[in-house]
């Protein structure tokens, strides 16, 4: 098992500094809004990890301050610097945690050669592995939305390279041959068994326990709304009719000036990405809505959006997932049976289970391998700057 985390452990934290190598130390300096970060801060903060919870550090085997910087939400683990702030820290500098990095991969590799980490912690480095790829999501996301801020808009990656430049596969245009997966009501089971298991596969402890559900008679559709589909609701008057809007979201929108999904031009044919402005794929699904604008949307298309029962009992049959994380109308609530992991390490999830809306699929910044049917991402109904998409349901006739 050793070996095998530490391949594991190796080819994750090299894929961070090679999405992170295209940016100078002043790119990742750049903090662009309170819910994004500095990508040092996110090359910084996945190595706190594994300092804190897997080597065992406390505050004074790191450099002065550095705990304190790091942390993110971790109250379990001491005081933190906060989160909106996280721009301001021009020091260390990014070479300064680079060396870091490379002084923590060192010793742990080197303790994992001498099988000198106990059962526990190699749950915990599993763990790490896991939170440093949602780490590399948010390091696309957030350093987009800082170039996006940037009045000059540059390229961050060339369109080859762009993860969202790429183009939709051909079940993400056309589904499977049919508009609708109709399913007639049934107990089903949705989750995933308590990790760690014996036998089971990796699951974070929100996903868990495995529970039977009633999922009522209901459609999903096959593939997740389009960007050309969506130009039609806004062409429609989508953003000027109250009517189609929850309360709280239509003075998000009112409030903030939303016209179209973020990042789209108003030319009405470009969209800013990774790799800088390029014409819009009207077969790509439409990225970067809020709840809100997903939920005025399938209200105007005259359905809904799907709970999460619906998406994972039917997600081995949708196409297009993966190509955007898709807005559900469910709450981010705990399961029946939910239990945190135990410790400061609980406070990973569970207790962020209030006023968050789940979502489901993954995206194209999603890390190879990561996203699963059970994965419950979840983020505030006003939320733009992610990969969020959505994917119709509705009710019988």
């Amino acid at each position: 098992m050793a070996s095998a985390l530490a391949t594991r452990y190796s080819q994750v934290r090299a894929r961070t500094l090679a999405l992170a190598a295209p940016l100078s130390p002043e790119d990742a300096q750049l903090q662009s809004m309170p819910d994004a970060s500095p990508a040092k801060w996110h090359l910084a903060h996945t190595t706190w990890f594994f300092s804190r919870f897997v080597l065992g550090d406390a505050a004074s085997a790191m450099p002065a301050g550095w705990d304190y910087l790091f942390n993110s939400y971790y109250v379990g683990a001491g005081e933190r610097h906060a989160r909106a702030e996280r721009g301001l820290v021009s020091r260390p500098t990014l070479a300064e945690v680079l060396d870091w990095r490379r002084r923590i991969d060192d010793r742990l590799l080197e303790r994992l050669e001498r099988d000198d980490v106990d059962e526990a912690a190699l749950d915990v480095l599993l763990l790490g592995t896991h939170h440093e790829e949602q780490h590399q999501e948010l390091l696309l996301t957030d350093i987009k939305h800082a170039f996006w801020c940037n009045p000059l808009q540059p390229a961050c990656f060339d369109a080859a390279s762009a993860p969202d430049c790429a183009p939709p596969s051909m079940d993400a245009q056309s589904g499977t041959g049919a508009d609708w997966l109709v399913r007639d009501e049934a107990i089903d089971w949705i989750g995933a068994a308590p990790w760690p298991t014996a036998g089971s596969g990796f699951a974070y402890d929100n996903e868990s326990p495995r529970h039977r559900v009633l999922v009522p008679a209901h459609a999903i559709a096959a593939r997740p709304v389009s960007n050309a589909e969506y130009a039609a609701f806004v062409a429609d008057g989508g953003y000027a009719t109250p009517a189609l809007w929850l309360s709280d979201g239509w003075e998000h929108a009112q409030r903030r000036g939303w016209q179209r999904p973020l990042y789209w031009h108003a030319d009405g044919t470009r969209e800013f990405t990774l790799a800088g402005w390029r014409e819009r794929d009207p077969d790509a699904p439409v990225r970067h809505v809020s709840f809100y604008e997903a939920d005025a949307f399938a209200r105007w298309a005259g359905a809904r959006l799907p709970t999460e029962a619906e998406w994972e009992t039917a997600a081995c049959r949708l196409a297009g997932a993966g190509r955007c994380w898709e807005w559900t109308s469910s709450a981010y609530a705990p399961y029946p049976g939910f239990r945190p992991l135990p410790g400061t390490l609980g406070e990973y999830n569970g207790k962020f289970m209030s006023g968050q809306q789940v979502l489901r699929g993954g995206s194209c910044a999603t890390p190879p391998g990561h996203a699963r049917a059970t994965y419950r991402n979840f983020f505030a109904p006003p939320s733009r700057w992610q990969f969020s998409g959505l994917r119709l349901a509705k009710d019988p006739d």
